[in-house]
């Protein structure tokens, strides 16, 4: 590491000496030939610019290298080419685009050959935070459930856990700021703990993503992505603040940017305050309140031939944990028992570029001090603090004909310690090393991609408690290792017609919870005992979707199918210890299958309309028949959404109505109960005017506007009868410079 740091040191000094390319044109409409105001960006570079009024634009300062060229622009659909840049010249390239109904498309960064979704041969979903917002999303995790595939296990508003396709916990892994998230996870009442603001967008995969992630990727991943940089020689500012009607809840922030040609700048603060939620017209659930701060900084150099960027953020939660119907009120100040919790987040990405090959370096540092109170506010029962430093080496080979390839080297060193009186899991030390090669080969209707990996993790535990007690848990020390590898293709059936085949083998190591808890939980009020014999979970999984398009109508169809070995689950004994019945962790076989398909009905000439309908479901089983836990209904979700564009002040508006039906979950694990299905209609408009240079946006939407009672399945208020959230008006008023 430490020769690393030298050679980038080096590289600084020397960028500025080094000579740069630039791209320049013009942007033009297919139909009539006149001048586009369209975006210019280089995805790996993270440099762009916009057109002017005429169609022309300049990018300059452009190391040497082959890179992919992103044009895009409302109402049109996206460019991407590769063009290659060298010995300091200035690239003509002009770009003509056909008008799209569809929505633009982004590059996919969770990825490793960053393509757009419509060339990438991994199925990807993406959705802004802007649109999670619009949507009437309390919180960040509250906002993803809207993607086909996705659900969450709540425990009330303030925490969230993410399920894809049916596994969650450690199954999925989160990434922010290019970096592994790691918040002891392993919990049901540890939510993400990263907040909406200053996240562009968010993407999921679903299925194993080992090949790129290792351990804990098994189930999927929920990539992250930061808000970007200003575009050279530009600043911009934004102040925006939500209120929500059922929980009288505000959620207000403020953040600035400014970029210069190589040096680039961002900051933003947040602050959210929440009371209990309303369920329904029955009842405000005691102690749900919670409230957080959270503050993101970060800043970029670009030289000729490196790029490095510094990011850090600093999350504090504060949460109220729910135990029983109690005192109806619409206080926010917290109450025994609640959770207060610390984390910091510090990343470091340097790219080095060499005339037709790159280097990719980050290294990231994570702090979660994670404190619960239970009797005194000013003590805390149970404290749990987690040290994560983690790094990431990837080199672009050169290209070789058609094919792209990557080889890389990712690791984790993590240390927990304990500094309360409760211990949920013992002191340990997690040592994570893991060596991967991909290779993506491109053909004008074929897209392969394939690439193997191999991964060890070591876990040292203490000794925790007395050897003579029942809770004693004694000291461990495991190494678990896994090959895993993937296989996929993209084919061009015929015209506007394409198909995805994944073939995926991932792996998880159990977690420290699974292999050493002997003790009463209270956050799930049972006595988990762990097994120190459990091995890895190691799955395969067979992907295959359909897609259609044209300017009329778009078509998905996905299908999988997940067998996952070791499968570890905790199942309820006979036994009783401390008047708490006892469960143990178990490994076996299991099987999860399902899909979803959907349909987006966008009719030229008429593009303000949409239709948009999606149904997704997951079947998981053990291999005796018995049913996973916590596996989501099935259900349907119906959107009727207008969006009109380009007024002289009103530069854009937006209306939608939803319904989301939940159907009855039957298909129950045994210590579960039938959970009844439901219907939830939510609303909501927007517009956003342009008032000299500054644009001011104003919404209103409204959620379960039924005042439906309902239970989610996937609640964790469900075995006391809690229902979920009930009817809430939302306002959102947002400035931007």
């Amino acid at each position: 590491m430490k020769n690393i740091l030298c050679l980038l040191a080096v590289l600084f000094l020397y960028t500025a000496a080094s000579s740069q390319n630039s791209l320049t044109g013009t942007i033009t409409s297919k139909t009539n030939n006149e001048p586009l105001i369209a975006t210019v960006y280089i995805p790996q570079l993270e440099k762009g610019t916009v057109a002017d009024f005429d169609g022309n634009y300049e990018l300059k300062n452009i190391p040497d290298g082959k890179y992919n060229v992103v044009i895009s622009s409302l109402g049109y659909a996206t460019i991407s080419k590769k063009i290659n840049f060298s010995n300091n010249e200035i690239v003509p390239e002009n770009f003509q685009m056909e008008e799209s109904a569809v929505e633009m498309e982004e590059v996919i960064v969770s990825t490793p050959f960053h393509k757009l979704q419509s060339d990438n041969v991994m199925k990807v979903d993406r959705i802004s935070t802007d649109d999670l917002n619009s949507s009437g999303a309390v919180t960040l995790a509250d906002g993803i459930k809207n993607i086909a595939g996705v659900d969450l296990i709540t425990t009330g508003t303030g925490i969230g856990k993410p399920v894809i396709r049916g596994l969650s916990s450690n199954r999925v892994l989160t990434y922010t700021q290019g970096v592994r998230l790691e918040n002891q996870q392993f919990g049901d009442e540890h939510g993400l703990g990263v907040n909406e603001a200053g996240i562009e967008s968010i993407e999921v995969i679903k299925g194993p993503a080992s090949l790129l992630y290792g351990s804990d990727a098994l189930g999927g991943v929920l990539y992250l992505n930061p808000e970007r940089f200003a575009l050279s020689g530009e600043t911009h500012g934004d102040l925006s603040s939500t209120y929500f009607s059922n929980t009288l809840g505000t959620s207000t922030n403020l953040g600035v940017k400014t970029s210069g040609e190589k040096l680039k700048f961002l900051t933003r603060g947040s602050y959210s305050t929440f009371s209990d939620y309303k369920a329904g017209t029955a009842y405000r659930v005691t102690n749900t309140r919670f409230n957080e701060k959270d503050l993101k900084a970060g800043v970029q150099y670009a030289g000729a031939k490196f790029k490095s960027t510094l990011r850090y953020n600093y999350n504090r939660s504060n949460i109220g944990i729910a135990e029983e119907i109690g005192e109806q009120t619409h206080s926010k100040d917290l109450q025994l028992p609640f959770q207060e919790i610390d984390n910091h987040i510090l990343s470091f990405d340097n790219t080095l570029f060499f005339n037709n090959s790159s280097l990719d370096v980050k290294a990231g540092y994570l702090f979660n001090d994670r404190r619960e109170f239970e009797d005194d506010p000013a003590l805390a029962a149970l404290r749990l603090k987690l040290n994560t430093f983690n790094y990431d080496v990837k080199y672009n080979l050169p290209e070789l004909g058609k094919f792209e390839t990557i080889v890389g080297l990712q690791g984790m060193f993590q240390n927990n310690k304990n500094e309360g009186e409760e211990i949920l899991i013992p002191n340990a030390n997690t040592t994570d090393i893991g060596v991967l090669a991909t290779s993506h080969y491109h053909l004008e209707k074929v897209d392969l991609q394939a690439g193997i990996r191999f991964d060890s993790r070591k876990i040292e535990s203490e000794a925790a408690r007395n050897p003579l007690d029942v809770d004693f848990i004694p000291a461990l020390n495991k190494t678990f290792t896994s090959f895993t590898a993937a296989l996929g293709a993209k084919l061009d059936l015929v015209e506007n017609l394409s198909a995805r085949i994944n073939f995926a083998s991932g792996f998880r190591a159990p977690n420290l919870a699974e292999l050493t808890s002997n003790g009463v939980h209270e956050g799930t009020n049972r006595y988990e005992r762990g097994n120190a014999n459990l091995t890895n979970e190691q799955n395969f999984q067979t992907d295959i979707s359909l897609e259609y398009r044209n300017e009329h109508v778009e078509f998905f169809a996905n299908g999988f199918y997940n067998v996952v070995n070791n499968y570890i689950f905790i199942s309820p004994t006979n036994e009783t210890i401390d008047d708490t019945q006892v469960y143990d962790y178990l490994q076996n076989d299991a099987t999860l299958y399902g899909g979803e398909f959907g349909f987006h009905l966008h009719p030229h000439p008429l593009d303000w309309l949409h239709l948009e309908s999606s149904f997704e479901t997951v079947t998981g089983k053990l291999n005796n028949d018995v049913y996973l836990p916590l596996i989501p209904a099935n259900s349907i979700r119906n959107t009727f959404r207008v969006e009109l564009h380009d007024g002289k002040i009103r530069k854009f508006s937006s209306a939608f109505v939803t319904l989301d039906n939940t159907f009855d979950q039957k298909n129950i694990s045994d210590f579960e109960t039938r959970t009844g299905g439901y219907s939830l209609l939510s609303t909501g408009i927007e517009s956003s005017f342009q008032l000299q240079k500054i644009v001011l946006k104003l919404g209103i939407n409204g959620t379960n506007l039924t005042d439906k009672e309902y239970t989610s399945h996937l609640s964790r208020f469900k075995p006391d009868g809690i229902f979920n959230i009930g009817r809430s008006i939302n306002v959102n008023l947002k400035l931007e410079i």
